[in-house]
């Protein structure tokens, strides 16, 4: 089974050391029907990365393909926090109508 479950994070690696996860990453802590508690931890670096708890029906994994992993947005630099931080600092009474329509609770009175 955890070879399986491996397959699920073949694609994915620790934040901290980039670091591939394998089998041995992979601790099933329960396993009950349809569900698989188990815990995954980076095993060159240590970083725990918490407890996952799985619903698994019947999933064919020989033919999973993991999903892609793509690089994110650029990371928040200087600027931009200030950037932030004066425009909240400057904020006044209509400060909702940057909120969505549908989420605006001004909107709904």
């Amino acid at each position: 089974m955890k070879k399986k479950i491996e397959k699920l994070f073949s694609n994915l690696c620790c934040s901290q050391c980039r670091n591939g996860f394998d089998e041995d990453s992979i601790v099933i802590k329960r396993e009950e029907d349809g569900l698989l508690v188990i815990g995954l931890e980076c095993r060159h670096c240590g970083k725990n990365f918490g407890v996952a708890f799985l619903g698994i029906s019947n999933v064919d994994l020989k033919n999973y393909e993991p999903l892609e992993v793509t690089e994110g947005p650029e990371p928040i630099n200087y600027d931009d926090v200030i950037d932030a931080h004066n425009f909240i600092k400057n904020l006044n009474d209509d400060w909702s109508k940057y909120l969505p329509l549908e989420q605006n609770p001004r909107d709904s009175r």
